[in-house]
């Protein structure tokens, strides 16, 4: 018997679901929730479009009020939420997709317009991200100076999490990917260029990774290893996020990891949206460290995709930008068909309408 050539089309395992192919949607904040950071009927139908990728990996999705960062981002946290979110992913099931979706706190990635009572953003430490954000009639400005979150307040976001994560099952989802990634709430905690703190939660690299191991902890106790994903970036300089020795800090994280078994580890490679190699890390020796489903992201087209497979480097590649452009991207790999250009009138992030976001053309 020779061994099965791995392929990017062929159906995969994950966890106790069955995945027409390899290929994922990654997660794409798009701003287009509505009042009360409601999805609304333009979501169900840009989900459904793409429901031919193995998996949908949905839009970050604010575990709390406290976790918003930016304008139109959808939440998991009220009735509403849930209730709307449930006719995405109903929708995407009828036309036999598999959806996860995104969990995440912004922390200082945020400004006092978006928090409860124009509080200050919460983060590791009282330390300014170098970033901005959009505010409606300011444009964009500078992210908020955050305030330290208090020991004590730290178990409470830990549940923000469980809680959110057992709403998103309400609400029909495959299962969550937690947010470890791009200088937002978990990754701040991690890195030493944001967390200064001097109790169990800074300091050393184990307890720099304590509050993703809580929070995965959790969220695992709540909905089961086999319904629970989390993205890492090692080297993303995303967000102003910055950590001067990656590489055993992830590589504690995922041998913690590799003891709580998530259904996978989604893992971006160099800078997101720019240079895979913007700087030296050894994605193969995280890879030793996990028995478990191995997913990478970052620029990949149809043939490093296929590479990735092939090898064993990958058990899973998500796509972000073609899988914007293209809702038939699987059908257009498959065929060598030519791709959709992003459109250049249309904003990456926001925009109020269809343009851009469901008006994406698909092949005859």
């Amino acid at each position: 018997m020779t061994e099965t050539v791995r392929d990017l089309f062929q159906p995969f395992k994950l966890g106790d679901i069955q995945l027409a192919n390899r290929m994922v949607m990654a997660p794409l904040t798009r701003n287009r929730a509505e009042d009360g950071n409601v999805p609304g009927a333009m979501t169900i139908e840009y989900y459904a479009q793409r429901a031919s990728l193995g998996l949908i990996i949905a839009e970050a999705t604010q575990v709390s009020a406290q976790a918003q960062g930016y304008v139109s981002t959808p939440g998991v946290h009220t009735p509403e939420q849930i209730a709307a979110w449930r006719k995405v992913t109903d929708e995407v099931h009828a036309r036999g997709g598999k959806i996860f979706v995104q969990l995440w706190h912004t922390g200082r990635m945020s400004h006092t317009a978006f928090q409860p009572g124009e509080n200050a953003p919460v983060a590791p430490s009282a330390i300014r991200a170098n970033a901005k954000t959009y505010i409606p009639g300011a444009g964009y400005v500078d992210t908020s100076l955050p305030r330290a979150l208090e020991t004590a307040e730290i178990a409470g976001i830990v549940d923000d999490f469980r809680t959110a994560a057992r709403n998103a099952i309400e609400a029909g989802f495959d299962g969550v990917e937690i947010h470890g990634a791009h200088g937002y709430l978990i990754d701040a905690f991690l890195r030493d260029g944001s967390n200064k703190r001097t109790d169990q939660y800074g300091g050393s690299i184990e307890n720099r990774a304590r509050f993703l191991v809580e929070v995965m902890t959790a969220v695992i106790g709540e909905i089961g290893a086999s319904k629970v994903g989390i993205r890492l970036s090692p080297v993303s300089p995303v967000n102003d996020s910055n950590e001067s020795n990656p590489q055993p800090l992830f590589e504690h994280v995922v041998r913690e990891l590799e003891k709580l078994h998530p259904v996978y580890i989604h893992v971006v490679e160099g800078a997101t949206g720019g240079p895979r190699d913007n700087a030296p890390f050894d994605y193969e020796a995280l890879r030793k460290l996990y028995s478990g489903v191995w997913m990478l992201n970052n620029g990949y087209n149809k043939d490093m995709a296929q590479e990735a497979i092939a090898s064993g480097r990958a058990d899973l590649v998500s796509f972000g930008r073609l899988a914007l452009t293209n809702p038939d991207l699987v059908r257009r790999f498959k065929e060598n068909a030519p791709l959709n250009e992003l459109f250049q009138d249309a904003p990456l992030y926001g925009g109020q309408g269809p343009h851009g976001y469901t008006d994406y053309p698909t092949l005859p």
